[in-house]
């Protein structure tokens, strides 16, 4: 087998045994085609032939490339990954990424919307106007139950339960959640869904939420123009993605007394420890508000 080979049988793997997100399966993909290309230029295309040096020989070219630390800590967890499947498989008796140290990306506090960014994005769509009607459901639909922009697009109609005001999401390696879903984006899903100018939609889109104009389901890059172009709208200052009304999601129940182990159910997070960013991110809003505040904050 090459290296070339096992890639592919791993990431069919990944597609079958673990049910791994396109997304997901895009980036292995990425990482381990760049690990592959670098070793095969230096003449190692059999993973038994793999050394610790030639990885860190890989990591220093990352370096070079200037990628982000978050970039190469991803591509170095994908080799990781890929290696330990090696060695579960028998195909390697010993990993080459097991002498390798974690590196650690400093996390960065989110980016949140304040309360009154979030409500001028959510008015900025004209519901007179049948895309307008669609952006104003994505929005308050995202923002109240705190949706990733992939769970937003793949919603479907029978996920939906909008007398209980709730809907079934399908997050990260197809686990599922229920979510909650307040009055106003309750209303704005009936509004949208009832919309006579909703396009009719196309076969492979029969049971989406949300449609694009020629009745195809709506992409994320798509959903990311959308927030991109009413964030322009609305006058917001600051440049905000699908996953920010997320964040604000998280932060704004976490100012108002919600606590973690919530919070972390409704975001859908694995571990604790992924949600407690947001502790970092009320800590530095309440200092804010402390030195505007307090009289002897800054001397």
């Amino acid at each position: 087998m090459s290296l070339t080979s096992d890639v592919d049988s791993y990431l069919h793997r990944l597609t079958n045994a673990r049910g791994a997100s396109e997304h997901t399966l895009r980036a292995y993909g990425r990482d381990l085609t760049d690990l592959a290309e670098h070793l095969g230029t230096r003449g190692v295309v059999d993973p038994t032939k793999v050394k610790p040096l030639h990885l860190r020989t890989w990591l220093a070219a990352l370096d070079e490339r200037e990628l982000s630390p978050a970039t190469i800590q991803r591509k170095l967890s994908s080799a990781r990954s890929f290696f330990r499947w090696l060695l579960e498989e028998g195909r390697i008796d010993l990993s080459p990424v097991a002498g390798l140290r974690q590196r650690r990306a400093k996390r960065h506090p989110p980016g949140v919307l304040s309360l009154e960014e979030v409500e001028a994005l959510l008015s900025s769509p004209d519901v007179t106007t049948a895309i307008g009607a669609r952006d104003r459901a994505l929005f308050e639909v995202m923002y109240s139950a705190g949706l990733r922009a992939a769970e937003t697009v793949g919603l479907n109609r029978a996920d939906l339960d909008l007398k209980g005001g709730c809907l079934r999401v399908r997050g990260k390696g197809r686990k599922e959640r229920l979510a909650l879903l307040g009055e106003p984006a309750q209303r704005a899903l009936k509004d949208y869904l009832s919309d006579a100018r909703r396009p009719k939609p196309k076969s492979d889109a029969a049971e989406a939420v949300f449609l694009n104009s020629q009745g195809g389901r709506l992409t994320t890059r798509s959903l990311g123009r959308r927030v991109d172009h009413h964030c322009t709208a609305a006058g917001l200052t600051r440049r905000a993605t699908p996953h920010t009304l997320r964040h604000s999601f998280a932060t704004h129940l976490l100012d108002k007394g919600c606590d973690l182990r919530g919070i972390q159910e409704l975001l859908g997070h694995a571990h604790l420890a992924t949600t407690q960013i947001y502790t970092h991110v009320s800590i530095e809003r309440l200092r804010e508000v402390y030195e505007q505040a307090h009289p002897f904050a800054r001397r």
